[in-house]
């Protein structure tokens, strides 16, 4: 499996603030997938629409999955869903809504994430919250499911 986590963040990509919640995304996942995980990288970039997008065309051929950290939110500059979206070619609804019934059980705040997940023919694109919490509650949900998506994407069936 081969992995991008992009950190969405101004104040990240700038240097006023550590990386924790694509840190703790890597972590878990080489934590718990290591024997799994061929190559896995992290990028940050701004919540600018346009890189989140193009960052996202960039890698397609490079990874089966895209992990998004930040830009969720209800703030004017959080467009990662909205770029997600317009990348995806198919919406997996059933990601984004179980990340989101899940996270309620741990904090409310969670019914304003507006995360998205789809594909792009055999990428996997996830958006997870921004908080160094919410992003390590989301990749421990996903880290079950990785390995059938991508099986699922390539049509090797169940």
């Amino acid at each position: 499996m081969k992995i991008l986590v992009i950190t969405v963040s101004d104040r990240v990509s700038k240097g006023i603030y550590e990386d924790k919640s694509g840190a703790v995304i890597v972590k878990t996942l080489e934590d718990n997938l290591k024997d799994q995980i061929e190559n896995i990288e992290k990028i940050i970039i701004p919540d600018e629409y346009d890189i989140i997008l193009n960052a996202m065309k960039e890698n397609k051929e490079k990874f089966d999955i895209i992990i998004t950290t930040g830009g969720t939110g209800l703030s004017p500059r959080d467009v990662t869903p909205e770029a997600t979206m317009e990348f995806c070619k198919k919406e997996v609804r059933g990601i984004s809504d179980y990340l989101r019934q899940e996270s309620i059980k741990d904090t409310m705040f969670a019914v304003l994430s507006r995360g998205y997940a789809g594909i792009n023919n055999n990428v996997f694109v996830v958006n997870f919250p921004g908080s160094e919490k919410g992003a390590e509650y989301c990749t421990n949900l996903m880290i079950p499911l990785l390995g059938h998506i991508i099986s699922m994407m390539r049509g090797e069936g169940h």
